[in-house]
């Protein structure tokens, strides 16, 4: 299976595949089938490390910040593979299961406990959930505010409404979203439309490569 240009240019983690090797085993999948999520998955990551996103939209440049962009890209990238029936579940489970082994060696390495690193995983497993269901309806009404909204709560824990600038006029309504939270919800929008133009096959054969880089997108 060829490496597409985000897979070399930003490994996820240096000797990843193997560091996995006793999961994998654990696992008993074939290691063909978990090649390909952990294809996909590097792709995830490189999305999800993408300077603009800290730099210029404000979401914090921290372990917790660049999980929660890890969190909403994969998110898409399952959301896309419903489409593909039993094979894009099987595939989407694959990616969850990187995902959360990655989360739980991060945990590790930080010097989190044996005893405890099962509790923290899942937390962070059930919390990805919740926000990957919240992220559906928005995506689902191509409603920038609204995914503003529940970028707002998950990035920053603030609560804002989720009817844009407007809401800035009226008295009950919490404050807009941010500029950047707006702006992050515009291209989640346009990542989701080049996902739903990527052909099925594609996909679920590990050939995950969104063309071009992050950009505003206009009011």
């Amino acid at each position: 299976m060829s490496k597409n240009p985000e897979q070399v240019s930003w490994p996820v983690s240096r000797g990843l595949f193997g560091q996995f090797s006793s999961w994998l085993i654990g696992r008993r999948t074939d290691r063909r089938r978990l090649a390909i999520a952990f294809a996909v998955y590097h792709v995830i990551v490189a999305r999800a490390r993408q300077p603009i996103l800290y730099a210029e939209w404000g979401v914090p440049d921290t372990p917790d910040g660049r999980l929660e962009m890890i969190g909403v890209h994969a998110a898409l990238v399952m959301r896309r593979l419903r489409a593909e029936g039993e094979p894009g579940k099987v595939l989407a489970q694959d990616i969850f299961d990187v995902m959360f082994a990655d989360v739980d060696r991060n945990i590790r390495e930080q010097g989190v406990g044996d005893l405890s690193v099962g509790k923290h995983v899942k937390r962070a497993a059930q919390t990805f959930l919740a926000r990957f269901f919240a992220l559906d309806p928005g995506l689902d009404a191509q409603d920038r505010g609204r995914i503003a909204a529940v970028l707002e709560r998950n990035v920053f824990n603030r609560v804002v409404s989720d009817k844009g600038a407007a809401a800035a006029e009226m008295a009950e309504e919490p404050d807009p979203p941010a500029p950047g939270m707006l702006a992050l919800a515009g291209y989640l929008l346009a990542e989701d439309a080049r996902l739903a133009a990527l052909p099925g096959s594609e996909l679920l054969a590990g050939r995950y490569a969104v063309e071009g880089a992050a950009e505003v997108a206009p009011a």
